[in-house]
């Protein structure tokens, strides 16, 4: 029990608290440092693949995981219907496998171009694995325990909202396998993690954009003659 408060009501607090606090010191103090730091100019082809995989599955996967949060009830009425459920569920092991396939290229990118090697930091391969950790732990339960989308908005959701008026319901979570709560804490490291890496170029906003002076853009061309005038015959 003692490790269950640990993972569940104190762990939750760290990490969100240090997501706030330093993605809000590097925004201030670094803001250059703020950046995705892409390698696409070292190599494209596995990028391109490894991208758009993970990027693709794991934004549809999170906004599933939202929805359930943020409309338990709507989640239930359609999972009320079997046919329904079973799209839901596929789709969303789908779309899991889709988002760690990515992430393989993506290691496999870094650990096997040595160019995107020698420009790899400690940090990047940390979250990857990390975050591997996450996808793969998402695909097991998804195969293992069935029907996540409904017992999900069971358990969690009131769960998470526990934890927004600072009385964890960590009883809800105790009896859960231990793969689902690998699931968790490793979410809860993610979210710790996440500020003191290139992760945290997702929370940029180009508000400037808005109120900036507009850029007058003219092309730098030859125009016919002046190249005469600049250099005469003879000089």
């Amino acid at each position: 029990m003692i490790w269950d408060t640990i993972f569940f009501a104190i762990l939750p607090y760290i990490a969100l608290t240090l997501a706030i606090a330093v993605t809000i010191y590097r925004s201030i103090y670094r803001p250059f440092t703020v950046s995705s730091l892409s390698s696409q100019l070292l190599e494209r082809k596995k990028l391109y693949w490894g991208s758009i995989s993970f990027h693709y599955g794991i934004i549809l996967v999170l906004l599933g995981h939202l929805l359930a949060l943020l409309l338990p009830r709507g989640l239930l009425l359609w999972n009320a219907v079997p046919i329904r459920l079973y799209l839901l569920e596929l789709t969303g092991l789908a779309l899991g496998i889709w988002a760690l396939a990515g992430l393989s290229i993506l290691l496999w990118r870094r650990l096997s171009e040595k160019r995107v090697r020698a420009v790899t930091t400690p940090m990047d391969l940390v979250v990857l694995i990390i975050v591997i950790i996450s996808a793969l732990t998402g695909v097991l339960i998804a195969t293992l325990y069935r029907f996540g989308t409904s017992w999900f908005t069971v358990i969690f959701t009131p769960y998470i909202l526990s934890l927004f008026v600072f009385q964890p319901k960590v009883n809800l979570v105790a009896p859960l396998p231990w793969l689902i709560k690998l699931h968790v804490i490793n979410f809860f490291i993610m979210l710790a993690v996440f500020p003191f890496s290139r992760l945290i170029h997702i929370i940029t906003y180009p508000l400037g954009y808005l109120v900036r002076p507009w850029q007058i853009v003219i092309k730098n061309r030859e125009v016919q003659g002046t190249s005469k005038l600049l250099h005469p015959q003879g000089e």
